[in-house]
C-alpha cells in the first residue's frame, strides 16, 4: 500500500531534474545578441598632400564656323548663258572661268571701237596700230603748214615796215601785210585747236574700245579666289540681265570662329589668345587664334562677339557648331588634385581625407580637368592630406598612408599652338 506512492515522488523527482537540463542546455546554447559593431582592419591607402599646381586658365564658349569668304557671283552683261563649267561642290581657282555669257555681240562691239580708234590715229598722223596716243601738236602736217605761212607773213610785215620807215613803201601796203599776218595767225591757232580736237576724239575712241574690251572680258565670269561652289543659281540657256546671279562661292580654308563670350569673361578677351576647338562629331582638336574682337558688347545680349581663325584640314564645314576654348593665361599657380582621387555619385563630387588615421568624406566643387588633374574651387585647402584612389573606402573607416611611391599624374601642359 506504500509502494505506489514512494514510486510517484521518485519518477516527479526525475521529471523535474529533467526539465532543469533541458533549461540550462538551452540557454548555454543562447547566440550573444547582433549590436552592429564590427571590427575593421586597417587599410594601407596612398596619399599625398594638396598643393597648387601649374594649370593654364581658360574659359569655354560656344561659337559657328563660318567661310572665310562668300561671294555671290553675278554676270555684269546681258545676254544668254551659254557656258557654266562647275556646279555645286566644285573646287575653283582664282581666275577660272566659271561661266560665259554668248559673246558674239560683244566681239562685233570691239572690232567697231577699234576701227573708230585706228581712225582717230591716223588723223593725228600715228601709226594705225598701238597704244601710244601722245602726239606732238607742231609735228602735225597742218600745223607745220600754218606755222610756215605765219612765219612768212611775219617776215614780209617786218620788210614793209622798215620801207614805211624809209619812206619806200606806203601805208597802203603795210595795212595789207599787217591784214595778211593777222589771218595767217589765226589759221595757225585753228590748225592748234584742230590738233587738239582730233586728240581729244582719239581719246574719246580709246575710251569706247576699253569699254568694248571689257565688255567682252565681262561675258566671262571668273573665280575671285580660291574656293567651293556652294550653290549653283542658273542654267545653261537662260537669258541673263546686268546683275542676274549666278553661283555662290565660298573660301573654307582657313575658317572663321564666330564667338559669342558672356560679358563677365570679356575683360580678359584680347587680339592674339590662342584658342581650342571642337567639333560634334570629331574627336579632333584644333587650334587656332584670336584675331578680332569686337569694340563693344551687344546691347541686347550683353555678349562680346570675337573671330578666330582656325586651318581646315577638309573636315570642318562652315555653319557646323563648335565648342570652343579660350586660353586667358598660362601655367597660373592654381588648387588642383589628380582626377582619379575624386568620387561622383549623383551629381556630388567628393574625395577622403587622411585625419588622424582615419578617412574623412569631404564634398568638394571642381572646375577645370586638365591632363589628369582636377581644379578644387571649395571644398580643400593647400596641405590637406588627400587619399588617392579611395574606391571602397567609407568616412571613419581606418587606414595607414603610404607616399613615397609615384601616384600622380605629369603636370599639366601647355595648351596647344596655332597649327
Amino acid at each position: 500500500m506504500h509502494v505506489l506512492p514512494q514510486f510517484q515522488v521518485h519518477a516527479q523527482w526525475f521529471l523535474r531534474a529533467a526539465l532543469l537540463a533541458g533549461c540550462a542546455i538551452a540557454v548555454g546554447c543562447r547566440r550573444p545578441p547582433d549590436t552592429g559593431v564590427r571590427s575593421r582592419e586597417t587599410t594601407v591607402v596612398p596619399v599625398t598632400q594638396v598643393g597648387l599646381q601649374p594649370m593654364d586658365r581658360s574659359f569655354q564658349t560656344l561659337g559657328t564656323l563660318q567661310a572665310m569668304d562668300r561671294a555671290t557671283l553675278s554676270i555684269k552683261t546681258t545676254g544668254r548663258l551659254r557656258l557654266l563649267q562647275v556646279d555645286v561642290g566644285s573646287p575653283v581657282r582664282a581666275g577660272d572661268i566659271l561661266a560665259q555669257v554668248e559673246p558674239r555681240d560683244y566681239e562685233l562691239r570691239l572690232k567697231q571701237s577699234a576701227a573708230l580708234l585706228a581712225q582717230g590715229r591716223a588723223r593725228l598722223g600715228l601709226p594705225v596700230e598701238g597704244d601710244d596716243d601722245r602726239v606732238e601738236f607742231e609735228a602735225l602736217n597742218t600745223v607745220r603748214e600754218a606755222k610756215a605761212l605765219l612765219e612768212e607773213s611775219s617776215k614780209s610785215l617786218e620788210r614793209i615796215q622798215k620801207l614805211v620807215s624809209q619812206k619806200i613803201a606806203s601805208e597802203t601796203e603795210f595795212e595789207r601785210a599787217s591784214t595778211e599776218y593777222q589771218v595767217t595767225f589765226n589759221r595757225y591757232n585753228d590748225a592748234i585747236q584742230d590738233a587738239r580736237e582730233r586728240q581729244a576724239i582719239l581719246a574719246q575712241r580709246r575710251a569706247e574700245f576699253e569699254i568694248a574690251k571689257q565688255q567682252l572680258s565681262d561675258t566671262s565670269l571668273r573665280a575671285p579666289f580660291d574656293g567651293i561652289v556652294q550653290e549653283r543659281l542658273t542654267n545653261v540657256g537662260e537669258y541673263l540681265t546686268s546683275g542676274s546671279p549666278v553661283l555662290s562661292v565660298v573660301r573654307v580654308d582657313p575658317l572663321r570662329l564666330r564667338l559669342e563670350i558672356p560679358e563677365r569673361q570679356s575683360l580678359s578677351v584680347r587680339p592674339g589668345l590662342s584658342v581650342k576647338m571642337n567639333v560634334e562629331g570629331d574627336t579632333n582638336e584644333y587650334f587656332g587664334r584670336l584675331l578680332r574682337v569686337s569694340p563693344a558688347l551687344d546691347a541686347k545680349t550683353r555678349m562680346l562677339i570675337a573671330e578666330a581663325e582656325f586651318r581646315n584640314p577638309g573636315g570642318l564645314r562652315p555653319g557646323a557648331l563648335a565648342r570652343a576654348q579660350v586660353l586667358v593665361a598660362e601655367s597660373v599657380p592654381t588648387l588642383a588634385i589628380p582626377t582619379d582621387a575624386v568620387i561622383t555619385f549623383a551629381g556630388v563630387e567628393k574625395i577622403f581625407l587622411a585625419l588622424t588615421n582615419r578617412a574623412v568624406e569631404r564634398q568638394i566643387t571642381t572646375g577645370r580637368r586638365v591632363s589628369g588633374w582636377v581644379e578644387v574651387l571649395s571644398g580643400l585647402k593647400s596641405g590637406d592630406t588627400l587619399i588617392l584612389r579611395p574606391e571602397g573606402l567609407q568616412s571613419g573607416d581606418p587606414i595607414q598612408g603610404k607616399t613615397g611611391e609615384q601616384t600622380l599624374p605629369p603636370a599639366p601642359k601647355k595648351a596647344g599652338k596655332n597649327s
